[in-house]
């Protein structure tokens, strides 16, 4: 059985652009051409979008270095503590929403810290995964196609995050 998977995960791939090939073959569509044309576009989008994804990672930085992130997460513990979450998910709350190379990094460092079958670390990894980077999807997908007024996207992405923390706060307390 292995060795079938192992055949058919190699196979895959080739399988995949022989179909586009034949495909493109039966519709009468230029192959190659349709092929230069999407890939100009992307790295047009690319380079049309890559300004805000350089100001975002520098934000991340420059917040977690300079110790703004630690301040933030200090005024909001009061919050949290009425809210009944851990103090020590505040972090990821902050980070995940921006970005997610940055809440990895975090969730990385948490698990090491607070150990993988830690409630805190359960949590974590439950926000890691039904929460968005809401900043990054945003600026991909919105730069990709030119909106530059983002209407209600922003708020409603912020409070389906938040329904998400709090979704992983009460389930992983129940699961414990």
């Amino acid at each position: 059985m292995t060795v079938f998977m192992s055949w058919i995960s190699k196979s895959a791939i080739p399988a995949l652009i022989i179909i586009i090939l034949l495909s493109g073959i039966i519709k009468k569509v230029p192959v190659f051409d349709t092929f230069l044309e999407g890939a100009r576009e992307g790295l047009e989008t690319t380079v049309r979008i890559l300004p805000v994804l350089v100001g975002i990672m520098l934000g991340i930085e420059i917040l977690s270095s300079s110790g703004a992130l630690d301040m933030i997460v200090h005024l909001l513990k009061p919050l949290a503590a009425f809210l009944k979450i851990p103090e020590e998910i505040l972090p990821m709350a902050i980070i995940r929403p921006i970005s997610g190379s940055a809440s990895l990094g975090l969730l990385k460092k948490q698990l090491e810290e607070y150990g993988p079958d830690s409630l805190i670390s359960r949590t974590l990894s439950v926000i890691m995964g039904s929460t968005e980077t809401i900043f990054y999807t945003i600026t991909v997908y919105y730069g990709a196609i030119g909106v530059k007024k983002t209407r209600y996207t922003l708020w409603v992405s912020l409070i389906a995050a938040f329904a998400g923390l709090i979704s992983a706060v009460v389930v992983c307390r129940i699961l414990q």
